[in-house]
């Protein structure tokens, strides 16, 4: 039996990530292998699901890539698993533009149903218009049923199921409210896999869903993976491609990317020193270098390394924080950190100058189009460099961020899905 499913949920903050990583984590441990999905650009929830799963997870994003080829993404990399789910973003219908690029959207375009998580804290017979609005907003939009969250007691779920009973929909079960699941600001690099409360969540999620009827009610449309032909959804490119890659400062990366080369190596700026020889292409992600920038400095040679590279003619992608390594510095509260010298700017990480930049972004250059997101709180310490491309975000309005060429380096802000 495959099944496959969206976890979603009316907003952001119901627990659909606590949810989804807990059922990945419990159908895990029960035997399935389970394939991961993310929808939207996000690269934090991903580590959370390959920990517990075991296997990478693969982002699905409608702006940045098209319906077709997100179909595509999902047979091919869930070809083999028994259980494929995805967890949503935002609120289920948020999009870039109203519902463009939300996660209905894609439940739509992928024809699997959606799995509702409701925050059912301090309420109760009041969910029943709320989930009621939910299911019947888009009538082409499958429900499996309703998931509870921080529900209060016994009695309180009895009046939850009432609702469900009278909205005919199916009451898949709830997670109490228990302190110990109860999480801070997410943060990269904590592996929840072997922590105390995954146990417990896992625990919770046995006792109170009833995860074999979502199963049982999740069976994929007919055809949809019994067509696909094979492991290789594109061929692969040829190029050789040395990857930076490490925890936290080098991190932010689409697993398709990964995979679209034949010949892919891995090394680590803080602790290692890149062999050039044969390689293609230098790809450096984003991630938070600005966290572990005396181990950067350190690395002396891994720096000195890469400028000549850079110098020599060598191909280099570098997105935001991987751009920010290749600066003549990153300036914190605690002082000034020189990175690379590949480019004339300085990063100001320092708490005063923190602003958020978020969004899509799309530019042209040399006849092609990238489209990817950019999200960061670093800025430029002086004015902000000229651009050689303007970028625009999802509505097609000009943004600021700006793209560089030094050489052959293209380095930007904007974290790119195609490279």
């Amino acid at each position: 039996m495959k099944a496959a499913f969206m976890m979603a949920a009316p907003t952001s903050g119901s627990g659909k990530t606590t949810i989804a990583r807990g059922l990945m984590a419990l159908y895990t441990r029960k035997g399935y292998r389970v394939q991961p999905f993310k929808c939207g650009p996000d690269y934090i929830d991903t580590k959370f699901h390959e920990a517990v799963c075991g296997r990478p997870s693969v982002n699905l994003d409608t702006f940045m890539a098209s319906k077709a080829h997100v179909g595509e993404l999902f047979v091919h990399y869930g070809a083999e698993a028994d259980v494929c789910i995805v967890e949503g973003m935002m609120g289920l219908f948020d999009g870039y533009d109203r519902d463009q690029g939300s996660s209905a959207e894609i439940a739509q375009a992928l024809d699997i149903p959606v799995v509702l998580i409701v925050d059912a804290k301090s309420a109760a017979y009041s969910m029943a218009p709320l989930i009621s609005g939910f299911v019947n907003f888009r009538k082409n939009l499958r429900f499996a049923g309703v998931i509870f969250n921080k529900v209060g007691s016994p009695r309180h779920f009895q009046m939850l199921q009432q609702v469900c009973g009278d909205l005919g929909i199916a009451c898949l079960g709830y997670l109490p409210k228990d302190a110990t699941l109860e999480q801070g600001s997410r943060y990269l690099g904590l592996d929840f896999s072997e922590k105390a409360e995954n146990h417990r969540l896992i625990e919770l999620l046995e006792a109170h869903v009833d995860w074999q009827a979502l199963l049982q009610s999740c069976i994929p449309t007919e055809g949809l993976f019994s067509s696909h032909g094979g492991n290789e959804m594109f061929p692969r490119r040829e190029d050789s491609v040395l990857i930076a890659r490490n925890a936290e400062s080098f991190s932010f990366l689409y697993q398709e990317t990964i995979d679209r080369y034949q010949r892919v190596r891995f090394f680590d700026p803080e602790t290692e020193v890149p062999d050039f020889n044969g390689v293609d292409l230098l790809l450096l992600p984003g991630g938070y270098p600005e966290k572990h920038l005396e181990a950067l400095v350190k690395a002396e040679t891994t720096r000195k390394a890469i400028k000549d590279y850079a110098e020599r003619g060598g191909r280099i992608v570098a997105e935001c924080g991987g751009m920010m390594y290749l600066c003549q510095a990153i300036v914190t509260d605690n002082g000034s950190y020189p990175m690379c010298g590949v480019l004339p700017y300085t990063i100001t990480a320092r708490q005063a100058d923190r602003k958020l930049s978020l969004g899509y972004r799309r530019f042209e250059l040399d006849g092609k189009e990238y489209r990817g997101h950019e999200f960061h709180y670093t800025q430029f310490l002086e004015e902000q460099p000229a651009s050689i491309a303007q970028v625009y975000n999802a509505k097609g309005e000009p943004v600021a961020t700006p793209v560089f060429r030094y050489q052959n380096v293209l380095a930007s802000y904007t974290h790119l899905y195609e490279i």
